[in-house]
């Protein structure tokens, strides 16, 4: 890592951002890791400071939810997790032999299994960067399972897991995503796909700051997605270019606003101790940090119920959806949104306003069309 937790800026000279988000989140509350799938969500929307300062401090988004009295209804079922983690262990049974016939190694002996353990999430970091070095310089095939990749994002050290990179004789390197979700006739449902691609395109940045330092290294800027072939447990597998995905994240993640500069412009005191605060401190305490809703926070974020809940109370058009949001221009709220297509406020010259307005006329001729045949 170029860059740790203790590099970024702080209020005064003694405090440091690690003990500033230990602070935030708690000082006796274990921190909630960031993973793959909560940064593709943060990085989906980037301008969510809310969102940002929580995943950053490592709060427990769920319980904060619960707390607040809006839980959110999602999230893999047990049963799902463990139907996962079984088709992995399958696909990596007997030396991943599985895996291997599906990049096309069809003797497992020809492939290198290196050790990944070490002390630490940095240890391993260090021992996944050691390892792909090798195996590019030795030029021969390498499967390396559940390696531990860093990024930073917003200032702070993020710590990825995927569940394998495959390193092939001529350095490139590949980023296997294993899902339990079925393949039929080939091809698997189209938004799954599209999350596991999100997720994938992740790990290939992070892997991009590796290659960057390896000599004759080079990511494909495309992933193996394994998965149950049809209704059976046979795994079955498919390519799947994330150059998309990747160029957007990297945008979107490089938008995001340092978490320390976040945390800098909270006021004195305020904590999101789950455990310690009560529901009306919490309260506070969330509102004090500026959010950004869309509809499809509720696929992503556990804060996504109470958020929509606080939008509504607004008057927000964010509730509406993004794209609504950006047609409206200037008209922020519902209730400014149905004053102009009512002609009482909004600059006609306003194409949005003119717009509302030349819908609320064909409204009422229809209605009156309706009316007249009765």
């Amino acid at each position: 890592m170029s860059a740790s937790l203790d590099s970024g800026l702080s209020r005064t000279p003694q405090t440091t951002s690690r003990q500033q988000l230990a602070e935030l989140r708690g000082p006796g509350v274990v921190p909630r890791p960031m993973d793959a799938r909560a940064l593709a969500a943060l990085a989906a929307n980037p301008g969510c400071r809310r969102r940002a300062i929580l995943d950053g401090a490592g709060v427990d988004k769920s319980a904060l939810a619960a707390k607040l009295g809006s839980p959110a209804p999602f999230g893999q079922s047990q049963f799902a997790i463990v139907r996962g983690n079984s088709f992995e262990a399958k696909v990596k049974a007997d030396g991943g032999r599985e895996l291997l016939r599906l990049i096309g190694v069809e003797e497992p002996g020809e492939v290198s299994v290196p050790d990944l353990a070490a002390a630490g999430p940095e240890g391993r970091v260090a021992r996944t960067a050691l390892a792909l070095r090798e195996a590019t310089a030795a030029g021969a095939w390498a499967l390396l399972d559940h390696p531990l990749l860093a990024l930073e994002v917003a200032g702070s050290p993020v710590y990825l897991e995927p569940d394998a990179v495959v390193v092939h004789p001529d350095g490139g390197w590949t980023v296997v995503e294993i899902k339990s979700f079925p393949m039929i006739d080939g091809s698997a449902d189209a938004a799954k796909v599209g999350a596991a691609a999100r997720q994938a395109a992740v790990y290939v940045l992070a892997l991009d700051r590796v290659a960057a330092r390896t000599e004759g290294a080079r990511v494909a800027q495309s992933v193996l997605l394994v998965c149950p072939k049809d209704f059976s447990n046979v795994p079955t597998a498919s390519v799947v270019d994330v150059r998309k995905q990747r160029s957007v994240t990297r945008r979107q993640l490089a938008r995001l606003t340092r978490i320390d500069e976040i945390a800098r412009a909270l006021p004195e005191g305020i904590s999101f101790d789950v455990v310690e605060r009560t529901a009306e401190e919490l309260t506070a305490a969330v509102e004090c940090v500026p959010h950004q809703y869309a509809p499809e926070c509720l696929a992503a974020c556990e804060l996504a119920f109470h958020c929509r809940a606080r939008s509504r109370e607004a008057g927000a058009v964010e509730t509406l959806g993004r794209s609504v949001r950006g047609e409206l221009g200037g008209l922020t709220t519902v209730g400014a949104v149905l004053a102009a297509a009512r002609g009482e406020a909004g600059d006609p010259e306003d194409p949005a306003v003119a717009a509302l307005r030349r819908a609320r006329a064909l409204r009422d001729e229809a209605l009156a069309g309706v009316a007249a045949c009765r």
